[in-house]
């Protein structure tokens, strides 16, 4: 695939997402996938940004540890948010947060293993049982945690995963069919949901607990939905509905949902994201084949600019008053299996350009930002993630940011080496280094963003 430029790791160490909060260590990864080609025109601060806005906005403590994410109605949490919490947690080495989260997840769990999709704040189940999509994302969210910080901790995260995916086997899945229940406690061939279709997932749960057959057959068995699905509702492109049956019927058990769940709205919206996962981590043929319907959809319709909040199925917008990055975002993680660069980048432009408050909206945004970036990597194909603590090579840099000098303060004298970047990369310093603390004097640099890599990992340091 095309390399891009933004290969570097960021360290962040002044993130305080709440005012009790302890400051955090933020380390993204930015990696290629090894299938597709990712934006070029993302900048150095952006994944950091937006995750820095959203986790300031939804993000609350509770109490002994415990996150939730503040719903549509803040006082209300869904379990959806927990598990989209979890996912952006870990993919940002936010432990923290992760752990608070999950800590949040299992205390309002059912009998099943899986959490109540709906709590009163911090105290009490107000709607009862799971919600599949939830359990997907909490348990890839473990994964990436086990590979990043290993189990040593109060909480193992790979016996924590291995459990989730077995309830989400044994509730989530129906029997003898390999359809994707949309939860514990309902639905089946008689109704499911496209958006819940993490396909790529499954591939990571089949290898993760040494069960490839079965999930191989639920990612089979959600792409035969959704082309029976387009087939015999003659969709448009890519245009799932938000609610089906297995043959591809639309259900009659959810004539609550919008247009009864005929629509491609705000549930089937998030598709094309979940499929284009399958098809970066994995180069599944079926994704691709999705993933370009998803594109040649946005061509028609004159570019992501010009994507709407929701579709008829035959494709006409359902309201073109405003835009959402719900939808524009999705499709834009679909571009990723085009060929066109520019196409891909304008993707990413359109989605950093549509901000929002919602929470639905805002936190997909962010996990957009997230897999365009390269922040959502398939956390199988990675080696140790964790961040180096080894006593002879951690460091401590301060004061950051600031306007004169940067100190880096080291554990020991093992030599090593030091350079200093433009955001653009352009080397302006490089020089051993063999003794515990060092002094640089950047009061020549312009105010900007700069990286400070040491022993071949780049730091952010911001000039002010």
């Amino acid at each position: 695939m095309n390399k891009r430029y933004l290969t570097f790791v960021y360290l962040l160490f002044s993130l305080i997402s709440l005012s009790n909060a302890q400051i955090s260590e933020v380390n993204f990864l930015n990696r290629d996938y090894d299938y597709g080609i990712q934006p070029t025109n993302i900048q150095a601060n952006d994944v950091y940004d937006v995750y820095v806005a959203w986790r300031n906005a939804f993000a609350t403590p509770c109490t002994n540890g415990r996150y939730r994410i503040k719903f549509d109605t803040p006082t209300e949490t869904v379990s959806e948010g927990i598990a989209y919490g979890m996912l952006l947690a870990a993919y940002a080495n936010d432990k923290e947060l992760l752990d608070g989260l999950w800590l949040y997840y299992q205390d309002f769990s059912n009998a099943n293993g899986v959490m109540n999709w709906k709590i009163d704040g911090c105290s009490s189940v107000i709607g009862q049982n799971g919600a599949t999509d939830a359990e997907l994302d909490a348990a890839i969210a473990l994964i990436v945690a086990d590979k990043r910080w290993g189990n040593s901790g109060t909480i193992n995260y790979k016996s924590d995963a291995q459990t989730l995916i077995s309830a989400i086997k044994n509730y989530e899945v129906e029997a003898n069919t390999n359809v994707l229940k949309p939860g514990d406690a309902w639905g089946g061939s008689a109704n499911t949901n496209p958006s819940y279709f993490a396909t790529g997932y499954f591939r990571v749960f089949g290898e993760y607990t040494n069960d490839t057959t079965f999930w191989n057959d639920v990612a089979d068995t959600c792409y035969d939905i959704i082309n029976a699905n387009l087939s015999k509702n003659n969709a448009a492109y890519n245009l799932v509905s938000d609610w089906c049956e297995a043959d591809g019927d639309y259900s009659a058990i959810v004539p609550w949902a919008h247009d009864q769940g005929k629509s491609y709205f705000y549930d089937a919206a998030r598709t094309p994201w979940r499929i284009a996962i399958d098809y970066v981590w994995y180069g599944n043929s079926k994704a691709l084949d999705y993933s370009v319907l998803c594109n040649n959809f946005v061509t028609v319709k004159g570019g992501f600019d010009k994507i709407y909040p929701g579709y008829s199925q035959a494709g006409v917008a359902i309201n073109t008053a405003y835009k959402d990055p719900t939808f524009t975002g999705a499709y834009a993680t679909a571009s990723m299996s085009s060929s066109t660069q520019s196409f891909v980048n304008n993707g990413y432009t359109e989605l950093k350009n549509q901000s929002t408050s919602a929470y639905f909206g805002a936190t997909l945004r962010a996990i957009y930002m997230f897999a365009l970036s390269g922040n959502a990597y398939n956390p199988l194909k990675e080696p140790s993630l964790s961040v180096t603590e080894i006593d002879d090579i951690s460091f401590e840099i301060y004061p950051n940011p600031t306007s004169d000098y940067l100190f880096v303060n080291f554990r020991s004298t093992r030599p090593k080496t030091l350079s200093l970047y433009s955001i653009n990369g352009a080397k302006l310093l490089s020089k051993p280094i063999d003794n515990s603390e060092i002094k640089l004097d950047i009061r020549h640099l312009k105010t900007g963003i700069y990286l400070l890599n040491i022993d071949k990992e780049n730091h952010k340091i911001v000039k002010l």
